[in-house]
Order: C-alpha cells, then sequence, then structure tokens
C-alpha cells in the first residue's frame, strides 16, 4: 500500500504503490463520492487524490511508471537526445578530417 522514505533534513515521504493510487481512483470514481471525501477516508491529501485522478484520465496504460521508468513520450525525447548527441560527434569529427585533408602538404 504505501511506504516511508526519509527525504531530505530527516523528514519521512510517504510513497504509494500503483495499485493503491488505481484503487484510489476506482474509489473516486465508482462510489460517487467527492475526491476530497474519499482523500480523508483513506488518510491522503485531495489534492494528490485529484493529481492521480488526472493522471489516470489522460493516459491510463501510462499512468503512475514509478521510479526509474519513463512515460513513453520522455523515452522517445532521451532517445533523440542521444541521438543528437552522437550525430553532433560525428559531424565535428568528419569536419576535423575534412579539415585535415584540406590543408595543403609541403
Amino acid at each position: 500500500m504505501l511506504t516511508q522514505e526519509v527525504g531530505q533534513m530527516g523528514r519521512s515521504r510517504r510513497t504509494f504503490t500503483q495499485a493503491f493510487k488505481r484503487e484510489a481512483v476506482q474509489l473516486v470514481v465508482d462510489s460517487g463520492h467527492s475526491a476530497a471525501q474519499v482523500a480523508r477516508d483513506l488518510g491522503i491529501l485531495p489534492k494528490l487524490l485529484r493529481r492521480w485522478k488526472q493522471e489516470v484520465a489522460g493516459d491510463p496504460s501510462a499512468a503512475f511508471p514509478g521510479k526509474g521508468r519513463r512515460k513513453p513520450h520522455e523515452e522517445e525525447l532521451a532517445r533523440l537526445k542521444r541521438d543528437l548527441v552522437r550525430v553532433t560527434q560525428e559531424r565535428d569529427f568528419l569536419k576535423s578530417v575534412a579539415a585535415y585533408f584540406a590543408t595543403p602538404t609541403p
């Protein structure tokens, strides 16, 4: 359900599992109660539950990716950035090689 994590300055931070988040959102949808009421019943902030609900509404399959896992569009962006760095290095190398061969030899 949830775990405790020690954050900055020794304060603990609660983290919730993906299953808990999905069940909490499902409670809001199925029960007909407000997000604030369900959040109070679960002992979490209403703002947090509303954010979870928005995340599920945006893209249910990619909601709550967890630590170290990225959403598909973030993964694509990271891959494109890596490719850009590689292609820029190749271009710079080819420029230096072209400059070397373009200089006249004595």
